[in-house]
């Protein structure tokens, strides 16, 4: 009972030290982002935002249900399941925080950054729902099959890069992002019903 418990205070005091590092690095990592943009790389990083956000996810994962189902893998159904779960999950949670913080985004002139509670996208900058979403997405496949989720990690990465190059986040944005994402992912893999850490499992 002691040990999962002291495991989570782990990740809560690494997570902690990680967001406030990145806080403290959010205006160099954006001066440094916008120092060597170019057009062409810019507009590439545009298309990652565009097409990496909750919907494309979610439509994958439906492609992907529906690719192991006529394949009678139950298994898999379960896992890009949870992966849609987890999705949604972790763009929700994303959501409530942003609105709840009113975080101003880099590319919006404004005096103060936090400005508390806030519809408009403009100022809904903390944390990054593309990047949350998709870690979560991403995680809860390489949670669970490492061997195979493990490289599809740079999908989020990427997509966390492109949020920051195109200005719509700064780096802590999408550091609590992916700490929403990893946990949510987490959360959703360990989950019972799910059964997607049965030792049991054989694929089918």
């Amino acid at each position: 009972m002691l040990a999962p418990l002291l495991g989570w205070l782990v990740v809560f005091l690494a997570s902690a030290l990680l967001l406030v590092a990145s806080l403290y690095l959010d205006r160099t990592v954006q001066a440094w982002m916008a120092q060597h943009g170019n057009p062409e790389a810019r507009s590439f990083m545009q298309a990652v935002s565009r097409y990496g956000d909750w919907p494309e996810h979610v439509l994958l994962g439906l492609i992907l249900i529906g690719i192991a189902y006529w394949r009678g893998s139950k298994r898999w159904t379960r896992i890009f399941a949870a992966m849609i779960l987890a999705c949604a999950l972790a763009g929700i949670g994303a959501r409530v925080v942003k609105v709840a913080t009113g975080r101003s985004r880099p590319n919006v002139q404004t005096e103060a950054e936090w400005n508390g509670p806030r519809i408009n996208a403009r100022y809904n900058a903390f944390p990054s729902g593309h990047t949350a979403a998709s870690t979560a997405f991403f995680a809860t496949l390489a949670f669970a099959s490492w061997r195979i989720g493990a490289g599809l990690l740079t999908i989020p990465l990427l997509i966390a890069f492109s949020r920051m190059y195109v200005a719509a986040h700064y780096l802590s944005d999408v550091v609590c992002a992916a700490i929403i994402g990893v946990v949510t992912a987490y959360v959703v893999v360990g989950w019972r019903p799910l059964q997607l850490r049965s030792p049991k499992s054989n694929g089918t």
